[in-house]
């Protein structure tokens, strides 16, 4: 399994982080987590082969997570010679069926016939669903928005967990229990906490409850990346810990 970090900021503009979405590639599954504003344009910068994506799936409704897209399908329709032909799974809580249908009132009914198959799928609690031959996926709500969810993928052999935007919460944990690879927030400095976000002493205490094998930290809010991350996510959670960037990539 591999796991590259495309957009690794928030709806905060950076310099040098787009909002969020991470690709997962296990086998011949291309599955894009989240698709906020940037992130599109930030695949082709990176080299990322945007066509080949195979499946989307997305954590919540705010716009530095679905932003893009609107662009990712416009571009598989008209953005490549020839357009794409492959189908699409879009993944998403309860509500993602309206959502797109609203956006297809804002740009068009394309999005919901884009040229290609393009199926919308819900998640709900404890379902899981494959995605393709050997890849699952499920999902987990977690407190940010009502509709908020995290998500595992699992190969079979290795899990990796994405937090989406959380809150502390105890049942993520434990949901989340020896995970290869927990992909987490890092949002705000304790200075800043709120309850819809974590810190890294917060980032940290989850990936202890899940004794997660890894953590990569993503979504910095500018402020949060004055403090010292490392130091105090270590007060807690003493594996590996990577403060991911745009373009950063692993094989685990």
């Amino acid at each position: 399994m591999k796991l590259t970090t495309i957009g690794t900021g928030t709806a905060a503009p950076h310099p040098t982080r787009v909002s969020a979405a991470h690709l997962v590639e296990a086998g011949d599954i291309r599955l894009l987590l989240d698709c906020g504003s940037g992130s599109v344009h930030r695949m082709a910068s990176l080299g990322v082969d945007w066509s080949a994506i195979t499946h989307v799936a997305i954590t919540h409704f705010h716009a530095d997570h679905i932003a893009d897209l609107p662009l990712l399908l416009m571009g598989w329709r008209w953005g490549q010679l020839p357009p794409r032909s492959a189908p699409v799974t879009l993944y998403g809580p309860p509500g993602t069926g309206a959502l797109i249908e609203r956006m297809a009132g804002v740009y068009g009914a394309w999005m919901l016939a884009p040229g290609f198959p393009f199926t919308v799928r819900e998640l709900v609690p404890d379902e899981i669903v494959k995605v393709g031959d050997h890849v699952t996926l499920s999902a987990q709500p977690v407190p940010h928005t009502a509709e908020s969810v995290a998500y595992s993928v699992s190969d079979g052999e290795r899990r990796l967990v994405y937090t989406g935007d959380t809150g502390v919460s105890e049942e993520l944990g434990v949901w989340s229990a020896g995970c290869d690879l927990l992909l987490a927030e890092c949002s705000l400095p304790d200075a800043m906490a709120i309850r819809e976000h974590l810190t890294p002493r917060q980032a940290g205490q989850l990936a202890a409850h899940a004794v997660a094998h890894r953590l990569v930290l993503t979504h910095f809010y500018p402020p949060v990346e004055t403090v010292k991350i490392l130091g105090e996510v270590a007060e807690y959670y003493t594996g590996p810990t990577v403060l991911a960037t745009d373009g950063w990539s692993i094989e685990f």
